[in-house]
């Protein structure tokens, strides 16, 4: 617990200078002040007062670490350039690709002469297929309600969405102010949002852009911060802290699986989706985050000083880094104040470097001893020695406090019952439960599906499935069958394993999710001139450019009377009819 962490002297006398700028700032008191949890709110004050300060240095962070950059890893400036200036075109490009692999399918398809229904089961629609950088008026899709905050780029927004009334926010971001490092963090967060697919990860979506800002749509949580959940609770217990790490942890899994690294994980990036006593936590603000590979290591200094790990500082760390954050949290929820304190910024970080802290008997007598070990485990200042994010969800401390794992008989039956046998169908259906649910509705769904991903990765992969459903089917063949027939049909992204919104766009009960106000409401959305028919332009303009085979294999599926375009009528039947 002991070791330094190996940095040379420039780099630390860089960091010095840095952090020295800001000697006066007041931080939470160490344990030799004695802070209980009754004093909390004062010191999360002070916290909040040193975290104004430290946050305005996250762009300074950026830009001074790109002279530490590995060497490996250094590009010359005018890749540098080109890549900046290529990041708008990834989100069309990547939107591209996905219609191109459908265009492509449909075209084999059609060749081979397979039925419509076999088509529409080998076609790709995943749900980022609905988020892509579009160009107009936001003004035409939202109304504008309150201010949620303001910083230099820009505003956050409360917003209603005309058609669907569901509360959304909009992040507003000004062209004008942003560095082309802003930019390119920007357009990374955009790309790694719109793929992220999980019950404890903010949602994306829509991104616009018009002459003077871009736009990021997300849903709205509500239920404020973790830290000002924790201030009004009236007792705390080692099991709700669990829940709470829990919930972090399992998002931070399925983003380490996905090679997404977050970089800055603390209090004010995890939000409440509401106001319940019992509400979910997600995590927010990606803007830090980036894809890794797992031969290299990263060294771009980003984070937060109270949280960031001692190897970060070093440049020259892993995905593990977000470990480390998640260990800091888990202290300061059982105790009320971090385990690396100092008078001033530069303080702090030493103390970081260092790695030691200590568990005070005044603070820490009435925890127990998992919790103080989960928590070492978590804080070691060797990363080849500190837990994955899957290796702590299946600590002792944490599996004492698992949730009941007896998944639910009638999502299983619904699943079961579930059927979308044409593109247009499986598309709209996906569309309806990624971007028309409520959060109420999804939530219901939640913790089934997290019941059965037994590995926490966020997917459900068919050995999952098979044992959830012979729980309900005790022969072991006819199960199988059964789970075959369900990926085959719910798996619309031919990933090979059941993504969270294919869950439940499938363990949703039917009539709901195709209540007559929300297929009114999907029809309006698409049918964007409100002359009554859905044209191939206005699909397009929800779901990309489909290409004449794709709209064509769309038209023979509903288009009734031949006209070329489909009507409400039409529209209803295919989305009604069990079999089309």
């Amino acid at each position: 617990m002991g070791s330094k962490c190996c940095r040379d002297d420039n780099i630390q006398k860089k960091d010095e200078m840095e952090t020295a700028q800001n000697p006066d700032v007041s931080i939470p008191p160490g344990p030799e002040q004695k802070a209980s949890l009754s004093q909390q709110e004062s010191k999360k004050s002070q916290v909040e007062e040193q975290q104004a300060k430290i946050e305005s240095k996250q762009i300074e962070y950026a830009m001074e670490s790109e002279i530490h950059q590995e060497q490996e890893q250094k590009p010359a400036a005018a890749s540098l350039i080109q890549e900046q200036q290529s990041k708008v075109s990834e989100i069309v490009q990547s939107q591209k690709m996905t219609n191109e692999q459908i265009k492509n399918e449909v075209q084999s398809k059609s060749q081979t002469g397979n039925c419509a229904g076999s088509m529409a089961k080998k076609i790709k629609l995943g749900v980022d297929i609905f988020v892509k950088l579009k160009e107009g008026s936001i003004g035409s899709h939202y109304n504008f309600g309150k201010v949620l905050g303001q910083g230099a780029f820009g505003k956050v927004w409360k917003v209603t969405h005309k058609t669907t009334g569901l509360i959304r926010a909009i992040k507003q971001i000004k062209k004008s102010s942003i560095i082309k490092e802003e930019e390119s963090r920007l357009f990374s967060e955009m790309n790694i949002l719109k793929n992220l697919d999980h019950p404890h990860i903010v949602k994306l979506f829509e991104l616009f852009q018009d002459e003077n800002n871009y736009y990021l749509v997300t849903e709205y949580l509500s239920g404020g911060e973790l830290f000002d959940r924790i201030k009004k609770m009236s007792s705390f217990s080692e099991s709700i802290a669990a829940d709470y790490i829990r919930q972090i942890l399992l998002a931070t899994v399925h983003c380490h699986e996905q090679k997404i690294v977050h970089r800055d994980l603390k209090p004010e990036n995890i939000i409440f989706i509401n106001e319940d006593p019992q509400s979910q936590l997600k995590v927010i603000d990606f803007g830090t985050s980036r894809k890794f590979d797992n031969q290299k290591v990263m060294s771009k200094r980003l984070g937060t000083p109270y949280y960031i790990a001692p190897e970060v500082l070093g440049h020259s760390y892993n995905e593990k880094c977000d470990i480390w954050s998640c260990g800091v949290i888990l202290y300061i929820l059982l105790c009320g104040y971090p385990p690396f304190v100092g008078k001033t910024e530069n303080q702090i970080l030493e103390r970081v470097k260092m790695g030691k802290f200590s568990f005070d008997p005044e603070d820490w007598d009435s925890i127990s001893k998992e919790a103080k070990e989960f928590i070492t485990k978590l804080l070691r200042m060797d990363p080849n020695k500190r837990l994955s994010a899957k290796q702590a969800l299946e600590d002792p401390w944490l599996v004492k406090y698992a949730p009941s794992t007896q998944v639910n008989r009638k999502v299983l039956d619904n699943i079961r019952q579930f059927q979308a046998q044409t593109v247009l169908k499986q598309a709209l259906m996906s569309y309806m439960i990624t971007q028309m649910s409520t959060q109420k509705e999804i939530q219901e769904l939640q913790k089934e599906f997290q019941r059965l991903d037994i590995n926490n990765d966020g997917f459900l992969s068919k050995e999952e499935f098979l044992k959830g459903y012979i729980q309900i089917q005790n022969d072991l063949k006819l199960a199988e069958e059964e789970v075959e027939k369900i990926l085959e049909m719910i798996d619309i992204n031919r990933s090979g394993q059941i993504d969270f919104s294919e869950f439940c766009m499938a363990a949703m009960n039917q009539e709901k999710l195709l209540s007559v106000q929300r297929v009114e409401q999907a029809f309006k959305i698409f049918d964007q001139n409100g002359d009554g028919f859905i044209s191939k332009k206005e699909l397009e303009a929800v779901m990309g450019d489909l290409g004449d085979d794709v709209w064509n294999q769309i038209l023979s599926d509903c288009d009734n009377n031949g006209d070329g375009q489909i009507s409400y009528e039409e529209f209803v039947k295919m989305l009604k009819n069990k079999k089309l």
